[in-house]
């Protein structure tokens, strides 16, 4: 029994020798037959067909952001827009500072350069009632404004006017009346007292347009002729133009 186990094992070592043998043969040349591999396979087979592609698999998981590329070349530049809504009006801001005075202005024309005035008396008695009473003795009259030969205040400067005339009273009433465009503006009475002298008097502004008359005369009868004049009483009549019309121009 023990000669049949050591001559078992004898043969298994020589078998193991052998196969060694063939395997290191075999790794030198492949293709050499004997090997320990090929012993137990057979020979290599043809590769397979593809096989039909897989399904797409799920989205994965969004990746980190980027960093920020380079900034790109501008692009042209754009139509206009359209003009949008005003919008709504904003507070008031506080006043500004106080600005530096502006040149002097040029010197404007003096009010003084339109005038009209005139003053004038009677040297006798008024003749007739109900037409312009001639006051021919002239006190001043330099725009000659006044006429001596009709009576009459004729205006050249539209504006606004001051009228007077104060009257010696003698031997009879006087009713007398300041005649503006043809018209009785204002009419002054005063009863004679006899063996004695009065004053009758009275006094208006008007506004008198560009060819308007005014003048003085006695209004009614012969009895209210009353208006004396002599070397000692006068009796006078003035006007004089206060401001002109503001769209006056000369």
């Amino acid at each position: 029994m023990n000669r049949m186990s050591s001559f078992l094992f004898c043969l298994l070592v020589l078998l193991m020798q052998v196969c060694s043998y063939l395997e290191v043969a075999a790794n030198e040349d492949p293709q050499t037959p004997g090997s320990c591999a090929n012993w137990m396979g057979g020979a290599p087979g043809y590769p397979g067909h593809n096989g039909v592609p897989g399904r797409d698999g799920r989205d994965g998981q969004n990746g980190q952001k980027g960093d920020k590329g380079e900034q790109g070349t501008p692009g042209s530049k754009g139509d206009s827009g359209n003009i949008g809504a005003s919008g709504t009006a904003g507070l008031i801001g506080p006043p500004g500072p106080p600005g530096y005075p502006g040149l002097k202005g040029e010197k404007g024309e003096s009010a003084s350069s339109y005038r009209s005035a005139f003053s004038v008396g009677l040297t006798t008695r008024v003749p007739h009632p109900n037409i312009p009473i001639k006051f021919s003795k002239i006190l001043y009259n330099e725009q000659n404004h006044y006429d001596p030969t009709t009576g009459k205040f004729r205006c050249s400067i539209p504006g606004m006017y001051y009228f007077a005339y104060h009257l010696t009273v003698y031997l009879a009433d006087v009713k007398v009346s300041l005649f503006k465009g043809g018209k009785p503006v204002i009419i002054t009475f005063d009863q004679y007292q006899k063996n004695n002298v009065d004053q009758a008097s009275g006094s208006v502004l008007l506004h008198v347009e560009t060819g308007e008359e005014v003048w003085l005369q006695v209004y009614g009868e012969e009895e209210n002729n009353g208006i004396y004049a002599d070397n000692v009483n006068d009796s006078t009549f003035m006007g004089f133009l206060i401001y002109p019309d503001l769209d006056y121009e000369h």
